[in-house]
C-alpha cells in the first residue's frame, strides 16, 4: 500500500537558494502556459484560428516548446530539474481539464507570494530518495538534514516526493510503498477491530461534528487558542497595512516590498500557518475518534457548501469549518479500515425530519436548537436528531 509522509528540512543557505530558484522557474512555466492558452482562445473567438487549428497546447508540446525554443531565450531555465519542470506544466494542464470539465475555476496565475508550487522528483537513480534518521537523498539537491530525526520511514520503497516552502519553512513530502502489517501503517489496529454498530455524522457550526451515539466534537475556531491567534493576525495584518500606505505615501512602489515589509508579511504567514495548522489537528483529532471503534458504516450529509457560503454572516465560520476537507479525509480513512462511507442525499431533511415518528417539522428555523415535533411530541437536540436521522435513512449512496 502506498502511505505519503511528510516533515520539515532543515536546509543549508546554498540549498534554499537552489529550491527557491526552481521554485521560481516553476511557476514562471506555470504562468507562461497559462498564458499561452489564453493567447490562442483569444485568438480563435477573434476568427484568427479555425476549427482545425489547435487552439489548447497540451504540456507534453509546450515542454517541447521550452526545450527547443523558450531556454534558448532564458538559459536559466536549466538551473531547474526537467522532472519538476514537467510535472507543474502537466498539473497547469489538468487545471485547465477539471475547468473544461466545469469541476473547477479557470486556473489562475501563479502569485510569488501564494504560491503553490512544489518541485516534483521521482526515483530514477538507486541512491535518490535514501532515508536515514537524521537526513534524506533528494535527487539535484543532495543530502539534507530533517527537523524531526526518525519520523520518515527506512528500509521502504520509495516512489516519489516533493519539495515544497510555505511560510518562510521548506519541507519534504515523500510516497512510500509499505507493506499492511508495516509499524508505518498507523490503521492497522483499527482494521483488525470487531465492527460496532454504525453511526450517522451531522456536520455544523456551532459544533464541528454531532455523531448519533451522543459524542460531540467542539468546534476548535470557538477555543482561546485559536482566537488569540486570530486577534494577534489581526494586529499584524493592520500593521502590514501601515507600512504599506506609508511606502504609498513615501512615493514608493508597493510591487517592491522593503525588508521591514518581507519581515511583516512573513510574520502574517506564519500566523496563517499556525491556525491552518491548529484547524488540520482537530480535524484528524475528529476522523481518528470516528474510525477508531469501526463502526458498521458511517453515514454524513451531502452539504452544499457554496449555497452556504452565500450567507454573508456565516461565510467565514463555515470556510474555517473545512467542511470537504474533513469529508474526504475521513472517506479515504474509512476506504483503508474496511468501513462503508454513505453519504446522504443533498435534499435529505435531516434535521427537519422526527426521529420518532417521521414527521416532516417544516416550520424549523436555524434558531431552533432544540427540536420539538408537532405530531408527537418528541423533544431533542437539533442536531443530534439530525445524526439519529442519518443514521438509520435508507437515502444515500455509498463512495
Amino acid at each position: 500500500m502506498l502511505k505519503a509522509f511528510k516533515t520539515e528540512l532543515r536546509l543549508t543557505e546554498r540549498q534554499k537558494d537552489k529550491v527557491r530558484r526552481s521554485l521560481g522557474i516553476c511557476r514562471f512555466l506555470a504562468n507562461q502556459y497559462i498564458a499561452r492558452n489564453i493567447w490562442l482562445y483569444r485568438l480563435y473567438q477573434r476568427g484568427v484560428l479555425d476549427e482545425k487549428q489547435r487552439r489548447f497546447v497540451t504540456a507534453n508540446d509546450f515542454d517541447k516548446y521550452v526545450n527547443h525554443i523558450l531556454k534558448k531565450k532564458f538559459p536559466w531555465i536549466d538551473q531547474c530539474g526537467s522532472k519538476a519542470r514537467k510535472k507543474v506544466l502537466v498539473n497547469a494542464e489538468q487545471a485547465f481539464r477539471r475547468f473544461f470539465k466545469g469541476q473547477a475555476h479557470f486556473p489562475r496565475f501563479k502569485r510569488k507570494n501564494q504560491q503553490n508550487v512544489k518541485l516534483y522528483f521521482p526515483k530514477n537513480n538507486k541512491g535518490d530518495w535514501t532515508i536515514w534518521r537524521h537526513k534524506i537523498q533528494i535527487p539535484t539537491i543532495g543530502k539534507v538534514r530533517l527537523k524531526e530525526f526518525g519520523y520518515l520511514p527506512q528500509s521502504v520503497t520509495i516512489k516519489n516526493g516533493h519539495v515544497s516552502y510555505e511560510a518562510g519553512r521548506y519541507y519534504v513530502s515523500v510516497t512510500a510503498e509499505i507493506e499492511e502489517t508495516s509499524r508505518y501503517n498507523n490503521d492497522l489496529e483499527a482494521s483488525y477491530r470487531p465492527q460496532s454498530d454504525g453511526i450517522g455524522v451531522d456536520l455544523g457550526v456551532k459544533s464541528l461534528a454531532i455523531v448519533s451515539d451522543g459524542r460531540i466534537f467542539e468546534n476548535i475556531n470557538t477555543s482561546s487558542r485559536a482566537r488569540r491567534l486570530e486577534k494577534r493576525l489581526r494586529r499584524e495584518q493592520r500593521r502590514l497595512s501601515r507600512k504599506y500606505e506609508m511606502r504609498k505615501k513615501k512615493g514608493g512602489s508597493t510591487a517592491t516590498a522593503s525588508a521591514n515589509i518581507e519581515k511583516k508579511r512573513l510574520s502574517v504567514q506564519r500566523l496563517h500557518q499556525r491556525l491552518a495548522n491548529l484547524r488540520r489537528n482537530h480535524e484528524n483529532r475528529v476522523i481518528h475518534a470516528l474510525v477508531e471503534q469501526k463502526p458498521r458504516f458511517i453515514t454524513v450529509e451531502d452539504l452544499n457548501v457554496t449555497g452556504m457560503m452565500k450567507n454573508r454572516h456565516l461565510s467565514k465560520v463555515v470556510a474555517q469549518q473545512r467542511f470537504y476537507s474533513l469529508r474526504e479525509k475521513l472517506r479515504r480513512k474509512a476506504e483503508v479500515i474496511g468501513i462503508e462511507f454513505r453519504i446522504a442525499d443533498r435534499f435529505y431533511p435531516s434535521s427537519k425530519t422526527c426521529h420518532a415518528c417521521g414527521q416532516v417539522h417544516s416550520g424549523l428555523k436555524l434558531k431552533d436548537r432544540v427540536y420539538v415535533c408537532p405530531s408527537c411530541g418528541y423533544t431533542e437536540d437539533r442536531d443530534l436528531n439530525a445524526a439519529l436521522n442519518l443514521r438509520d435513512t435508507k437515502n444515500y449512496r455509498i463512495t
